[in-house]
């Protein structure tokens, strides 16, 4: 098992690797979503090792430190190069901060005793973070397929994107840090309880409807903004508080 989990790791950070090639490239779709089978890739690992009854401090460290790679360089890198064709220092400063805030974030992850993590996690998980950001650009990549009501200012549009992604990054960047809790695989199970079979089905079809209707970005990015803002009500109410 804990091979298993160590191998999916480790394409983990190869999918990583290959969406910071792809943002140096210039393939942006497809740097996006090597981030986002690099999110599956650490889910299945994590649900592997879980199973395991002798916990790996070694895949533990390992994951995290791919963790740093595939959603904290990957993502920074990918957002950098398609918003900016030349260095551009408060964005570089704000993409600091935010793999700053995703090492401290993996950091305190692994010193945090394993109680306090039984159905939760502290902070937004890196994971969630890096699928936010990755979706969002697969959104702007395909813009013209959003409606957006006249009364609005387009947010997506050139004059606005650059501001809207890095504010997108501020937060995200002071949400990995906090103390608000997120919902883990663990957390979940005890929500949904005997209905947890249906998660994944309901998820694989959720993506396929996305696919037939070609807004897989609208649906990622609409699926993660559904946990970054619930999940902690979530918990809340999980933990009876």
């Amino acid at each position: 098992m804990n091979l298993l989990a160590n191998i999916l790791t480790n394409l983990s950070l190869f999918c990583g690797f290959i969406s910071i090639i792809l943002s140096l490239e210039r393939h942006f779709t497809f740097a996006a979503w090597a981030i986002i089978i690099s999110v599956i890739f650490d889910g299945i690992d994590g649900q592997i090792a879980r199973r395991n009854p002798i916990p790996s401090a070694f895949g533990k460290e390992l994951d995290s430190l791919v963790d740093v790679v595939a959603f904290g360089i990957a993502p920074s890198v990918l957002g950098y190069v398609f918003i900016y064709d030349h260095f551009h220092v408060i964005a570089a400063l704000l993409l600091f901060s935010y793999l700053l805030c995703s090492v401290l974030r993996l950091a305190k992850y692994n010193i945090t005793a394993k109680e306090e993590l039984a159905n939760c996690f502290i902070g937004l998980p890196t994971t969630a973070s890096g699928g936010i950001l990755a979706s969002f650009l697969l959104i702007y990549r395909r813009k013209e397929d959003m409606f957006i009501p006249p009364f609005l200012p387009d947010i997506l549009s050139p004059q606005f994107m650059p501001v809207t992604f890095l504010f997108l990054v501020l937060i995200l960047s002071f949400l990995m840090i906090s103390r608000v809790r997120y919902l883990n695989l663990d957390g979940l199970k005890k929500i949904l309880g005997k209905h947890v079979k249906l998660t994944v089905p309901i998820f694989l079809i959720l993506l396929i409807l996305a696919g037939i209707t070609q807004k897989f970005g609208i649906g990622l990015f609409t699926l993660f903004l559904i946990y970054l803002i619930f999940s902690p009500f979530v918990v809340k109410r999980l933990n009876g508080s």
